[in-house]
């Protein structure tokens, strides 16, 4: 049985969504001003993993990830760079799409942009100003009243009374109280703007995930996933407005993923100390960074090195290497002990360490089993293979990871220059062998001698 822990109540919970029929996941997506980072990525990884698991255990899934393409952010990038703001929200929002499915991270069901929903998010503050729990002043914004709400803080568990304004929380002298957090925002000049009841102007950036939640699933749903920095204060407002309207609660299970750090500091673009996953992805394969990714557990803090990277490649070297030469199309049984570990840890919120693990034991029994049990090895490769897709992993040809991405061209020479060593070998032309090994050596191709041949990887 699944347990979640619960950022609203501090504690593991079963998971007994609204309706088996569907589950409701809503995730707070990227503001699209700029590339995404490694340590966006590791969230948006984390709760990739978390819906394939649940789809896993048998529930359809109606997964939202929203793109917030109207944000101060945005509009600075465009007045720095001489675009309009639309320019730079579609070329970002294309390129955090490709990197998404670069890392084989699974499509939403729905996408939505924050720009795509202003009617709704307008007829949402309207609902809030009927409420008591909005009010628009003299210049045309509009603000959420705090104080109007009793549970404000249930989420990061503060008091309101000593709470301190937080990101993106603007303080005026035109607002009730300095907690206040603005829901519409009145048009500057040369800025994005819409109509609305109180003028020209632009959301907030906490009422669209609101807005978009409530109609893409429902007012009340399953679960809601970021990264920690978004508990206070983004995601305690959106608890805030959407049952400040429809007095029930917003969502049943709160979850949030961990830091990735830099030198002990979390990684942000505001502390400079990022990179992104663009240019990572050009110096490590996309399949090691998903499994450094999940490799600590998604609530746990991770730690970005380059050794890190390369613990990540040999990690997947070593399960890839079990898969090799075992037919893994054969059909996979779950009732085993590998099986029924890696769900146990899985079920406890998600313990991907712990399934590493089991993965890491299955595989070292396929190598002990391949020379004397082969049967038994291939059924155990297929588990080996079913359980690492059920995160992501393990879905390529063993030798195709093992060799990178060559070109075919290369690939060809590489083949003729072993072939060069093994006639050299057969020979006893022990130098001409040795140099051709050298040769390739110095271009990070290892070769490896067996009994069915000498195979070839990239390092």
């Amino acid at each position: 049985m699944l347990q979640i822990y619960n950022t609203l109540t501090r504690q593991k919970e079963l998971f007994t969504p609204h309706d088996k029929k569907i589950v409701g996941i809503y995730v707070c997506g990227p503001t699209v001003y700029d590339y995404i980072h490694l340590g966006n990525a590791r969230s948006f990884t984390a709760f990739d993993m978390i819906v394939r698991y649940i789809q896993f255990c048998g529930y359809p899934v109606n997964y939202v990830r929203n793109i917030t393409d109207i944000d101060d952010k945005i509009i600075k990038r465009a007045n720095e760079s001489h675009e309009t703001f639309s320019s730079v929200t579609e070329k970002f929002t294309q390129a955090f799409r490709e990197d998404m499915d670069a890392l084989g991270l699974l499509k939403p069901t729905h996408e939505p942009l924050a720009t795509e929903f202003v009617p709704d998010i307008i007829q949402l503050i309207e609902r809030l100003i009927h409420a008591g729990k909005a009010y628009a002043v003299d210049n045309g914004d509009v603000y959420y009243e705090v104080r109007q709400f009793q549970p404000y803080g249930c989420l990061s568990h503060r008091n309101i009374d000593e709470l301190e304004s937080g990101a993106r929380v603007e303080i005026s002298s035109i607002k009730r109280d300095p907690l206040d957090f603005v829901l519409w925002k009145a048009a500057k000049p040369d800025e994005p703007s819409w109509d609305s009841p109180w003028g020209k102007g632009r959301p907030g950036w906490h009422i669209e995930c609101s807005a978009m939640s409530m109609k893409l699933l429902s007012e009340s749903f399953d679960l809601h996933g970021g990264g920690r920095d978004l508990i206070f204060p983004h995601h305690e407002n959106e608890i805030a407005q959407s049952e400040g309207v429809t007095q029930k609660p917003f969502v049943k299970y709160w979850l949030h993923a961990g830091y990735l750090q830099m030198e002990q500091e979390k990684m942000s673009k505001s502390l400079g100390n990022f990179f992104t996953l663009r240019d990572l992805l050009q110096k490590y394969r996309p399949e090691v960074l998903r499994y450094f990714l999940l490799s600590s557990h998604y609530r746990s803090s991770l730690s970005y090195s380059e050794d890190a990277l390369t613990r990540a490649h040999q990690s997947l070297e070593r399960l890839y290497t079990a898969l090799r030469d075992v037919p893994h199309n054969v059909k996979v049984s779950l009732k085993n002990n590998f099986a029924e570990s890696f769900m146990s840890a899985m079920n406890d919120d998600f313990n991907t360490p712990i399934a590493f693990s089991v993965l890491f034991d299955l595989a070292h029994y396929i190598q002990k089993s391949r020379t004397t049990h082969f049967e038994i090895a291939a059924q155990h490769a297929a588990l080996l293979k079913y359980l690492g897709g059920i995160l992501g992993l393990l879905q390529q040809d063993p030798n195709t990871f093992s060799q990178g991405e060559i070109q075919s061209g290369d690939a060809s020479r590489i083949e003729e220059m072993i072939a060069a060593r093994n006639a050299a070998r057969a020979n006893k032309n022990w130098a001409e062998a040795d140099r051709i090994r050298d040769v390739l050596l110095k271009e990070n191709i290892v070769l490896e001698d067996g009994e069915s041949g000498t195979r070839w990887k990239k390092i």
